[in-house]
């Protein structure tokens, strides 16, 4: 299968690659193929003519874009309005992938695909503009939401965590911020299985259960260093963030799609493979 990876320089681009290695990838990284461009996505897609397009390319500064909220628009909002043109135009399959952040947190429990969104920052407000390109367009496509990635390649807060206990601690990390912890490894496997079936629209895809900002951290250390609690005004991040943004999927195993392992489960296997020897 032919699959342009949009993004591929990222953490989730990254593992992309190794998750479809058997099939004829065309990885395009940011400095490659800017979504943002109308002109350049078209040319590249009628160049490469792929089965699939994967967009993983995105700006993902969630406190810059409270004040570059031009630049964030254009990558998360207008780019993947371009892909999906563009897969519309030659017939090309387009899975995009988006975020829990959509959501405003107040619901209290999980978010499912039925619930309606309302982001509270500019990220989140140009990341569901994306979505509403994509899926009002005529592509044969795929949105996924998902959240709190992290893996090998890339920053992310597992990582960042990791670096920085490794200069002592005790780390402060906010204890009022819920959401589901998802490895860029088990997502780009669930969109390798994704993408072999016929399914069509927007589902959430997760690693399953749900944890706060602290209880992440306090996992990733294991007692290594001491964690407090911290609340969301006390870290003073520019953009807000939802409460409880955890996601659960009501759409993908009645896909025929297995669903992801647990968050803890998927954590422990990282943290090993990053152990010496």
């Amino acid at each position: 299968m032919r699959i342009l990876i949009t993004g591929a320089g990222g953490q989730l681009g990254r593992d992309l690659q190794g998750a479809l290695a058997g099939d004829e990838i065309h990885p395009a990284t940011h400095a490659e193929l800017d979504i943002g461009s109308r002109a350049a996505v078209l040319g590249a897609i009628e160049r490469i003519r792929p089965a699939v397009i994967i967009n993983a390319a995105a700006f993902n500064d969630v406190d810059g874009a409270e004040t570059s909220g031009e630049l964030a628009l254009a990558v998360n909002g207008a780019g993947p309005g371009h892909l999906a043109e563009a897969a519309a135009r030659t017939g090309a399959r387009l899975v995009h992938i988006s975020t829990d952040y959509v959501f405003d947190g107040t619901k209290g429990s999980a978010y499912t695909e039925d619930d309606r969104p309302n982001p509270l920052s500019a990220y989140a407000r140009s990341k569901y503009e994306g979505e509403l390109r994509v899926l009002d367009s005529e592509a044969a496509a795929c949105v996924l939401r998902t959240a709190w990635l992290y893996g090998r390649h890339g920053k992310n807060f597992v990582t960042t965590i990791l670096k920085t206990a490794e200069r002592g601690g005790p780390l402060r990390v906010v204890s009022d911020q819920v959401g589901s912890p998802t490895s860029t490894h088990d997502l780009a496997e669930a969109i390798a299985s994704l993408i072999r079936t016929p399914a069509r629209g927007l589902f959430h895809v997760v690693n399953r259960g749900a944890c706060s900002r602290y209880e992440l951290a306090r996992a990733v250390v294991s007692g290594r260093v001491e964690v407090e609690p911290i609340s969301s005004g006390e870290a003073a991040r520019a953009a807000p963030r939802p409460a409880n943004s955890s996601l659960v999927s009501v759409r993908w195993e009645a896909a025929g799609l297995t669903p992801l392992r647990t968050w803890e489960a998927a954590l422990k296997d990282f943290l090993k493979g990053l152990a010496p020897g």
